[in-house]
């Protein structure tokens, strides 16, 4: 089985919607595969916040089984050894996805220590697990700046020594694909019954002095691969 036929089975247990769901993102969307190619996340602790069903969590574990069974593509790096995982979302029904798909059986393959865990919560007041890497894939532009920079002060601090932070944020001042993405996300948010909420985004120079404000040292990659997006993937140490 592939590692996009592994990750999205698991779903078949939260039902027909997030198994489809899951088959379709972890596809499309170029992140999943960046990675892990790349192998961005350390061994160790994770914490994904704005993790949605969950999917990081079940990329991974199909990644260990996956390479465990010997079969993994040339060239790329050993998958991470996440000990364990906490994975923080807005909306109960995801969570409750995320559940019944990682959580609602004896023991999840790939993961040791803690294991898997999540959590229904509002990143701007969650505790957040101390982290040797922390994922937030298109996430803060829900909420206003200042908040977002104290989201990323809280995020400094839950990093252990030599952690990392992958923040994907949409570049405002990437032209029509950062329109094209902007139109999706409001189509998104009025199809879950989340009416025209205003997104608050920046350009990528702000984003990187933002960071560097707090201390990080920031690389940035493009991360719009396949689609018509101008995503930007911040790879920030401290």
């Amino acid at each position: 089985m592939s590692l996009l036929d592994v990750a999205s089975a698991r779903y078949r247990a939260a039902g027909r919607f997030a198994w489809q769901f899951a088959r379709g993102k972890l596809r499309g969307d170029p992140a999943f595969s960046a990675l892990l190619e790349r192998g961005l996340i350390r061994d160790g602790a994770l914490l994904d916040i704005g993790c949605g069903q969950g999917l990081l969590a079940a990329w991974l574990i199909a990644a260990r089984e996956r390479f465990d069974a010997g079969e993994w593509p040339a060239g790329w790096p050993d998958p991470p050894r996440v000990v364990s995982y906490m994975g923080v979302e807005l909306m109960p029904a995801d969570v409750e996805r995320a559940r019944q798909a990682l959580c609602d059986r004896a023991g999840v393959p790939g993961v040791a220590g803690s294991g898997v865990r999540f959590v229904a919560a509002d990143m701007r007041t969650a505790g957040f697990a101390r982290a040797d890497t922390v994922v937030m894939l298109d996430v803060l532009h829900y909420v206003p700046i200042a908040e977002q920079d104290a989201v990323l002060r809280r995020v400094r601090d839950a990093l252990n020594p030599g952690g990392v932070l992958l923040l994907r944020i949409g570049d405002a001042g990437g032209g029509f694909g950062f329109h094209w993405s902007q139109w999706v996300d409001h189509a998104v948010m009025l199809a879950r019954g989340h009416g025209w909420k205003r997104l608050y985004c920046r350009t990528l120079g702000s984003w990187q002095s933002s960071l560097a404000s707090l201390g990080f040292t920031v690389d940035p990659l493009p991360m719009s691969q396949g689609t018509a997006f101008a995503n930007v993937l911040l790879v920030a140490r401290g």
